[in-house]
């Protein structure tokens, strides 16, 4: 991960001096680093041993912080990691303009890498997240969304960089198609046990942990997990304020929908949802052989639902 930092780092040069500052600053807000470190793990497991690895996790990192940048725009955030976001800081308009410097950035490393599959692998992945972005801003303040298509929203957003991480370390150490498609599906499910983890801090985290307002995504009238279970299995009366603060994208009432969300089961319900997707990513990992690195996968899979933060 330190050379992988280092790769960032000069990565990251710009002649725009505006570019750096607001590069630096979102990359040195730190995070968990977990799509890099997918990609490290993954190709240790598929037993590659050259650099380019360091290169690829950097690559992963920067689309990623691409999407940050953007997001924190279109949803309007004053908060990320315990620090105020780019945007409430530099302005929209530079957020926008250096998340694509980070995405064509990213683009420039990996044609160096001299991959075509790479370039598919990540061109595809890059498209699908967009959709996934578009597909969430269809579904605010939409009462009504079923489980599937939540879930859809989260693979297309979240867990698709995370199947790309997996396939880019089997790509690396040149695996058979079943362990490439291992490592994808390791990915899809982490990641989505990773969204729905954040799902549920969202109404049991503590923001000094988490790093971000509570309530958020229900003044955006995002319908996460939790509040589609409270409108599905809640009483009338829950149903009812979880589906006005959704549809009118209201956190006035945040108190009440907190309340309603942990009397009603959402909380453990979601919990559980994402322990399901951990345990289906550790296995597939079966298709892999022993080694440090697929334990450190296993153990990543665990994180993921365990963490509080």
């Amino acid at each position: 991960m330190r050379a992988v930092d280092a790769v960032v780092r000069v990565r990251l040069h710009s002649d725009v001096a505006l570019v750096r500052q607001v590069a630096e600053y979102i990359v040195s807000a730190g995070g968990k680093r977990m799509r890099p470190a997918l990609v490290l793990l993954a190709a240790g497991a598929c037993g590659y041993s050259g650099t380019r690895h360091h290169e690829l996790a950097a690559v992963v990192e920067f689309i990623h912080t691409a999407t940050l940048l953007h997001d924190d725009v279109v949803d309007e955030s004053s908060l990320r990691r315990g620090r105020d976001t780019a945007n409430a800081v530099f302005g929209n308009p530079a957020s926008v303009l250096v998340g694509d410097f980070l995405y064509s950035r990213a683009f420039q490393i990996m044609v160096g890498v001299g991959s075509m599959r790479v370039m598919q692998v990540l061109a595809d992945a890059t498209n699908t997240i967009a959709e996934g972005e578009v597909l969430q801003l269809m579904n605010c303040r939409n009462a009504d969304i079923e489980i599937g298509a939540y879930l859809q929203v989260i693979r297309y957003k979240t867990a698709k960089l995370f199947e790309a991480a997996g396939r880019l370390g089997a790509i690396l150490g040149e695996a058979s198609d079943g362990v490439e498609q291992a490592l994808a599906a390791y990915g899809t499910h982490i990641g989505t046990a990773f969204q729905l983890i954040d799902d549920v801090l969202d109404y049991s985290g503590q923001e000094a942990e988490t790093g971000k307002h509570l309530g958020d995504d229900l003044a955006e009238g995002k319908p996460t997990l939790p509040l589609i279970h409270v409108i599905q299995h809640g009483n009338p009366e829950q149903a009812a304020l979880v589906r006005d603060a959704i549809e009118n994208a209201s956190g006035e009432n945040f108190v009440a929908v907190l309340a309603a969300v942990r009397a009603s089961g959402a909380l453990a319900a979601a919990h559980t949802h994402g322990v399901a997707e951990a345990g289906l990513a550790k296995a597939a990992l079966a298709a892999l052989p022993d080694s440090k690195f697929r334990e450190t996968l296993l153990q990543l899979a665990d994180f993921a639902v365990q963490r509080r933060f």
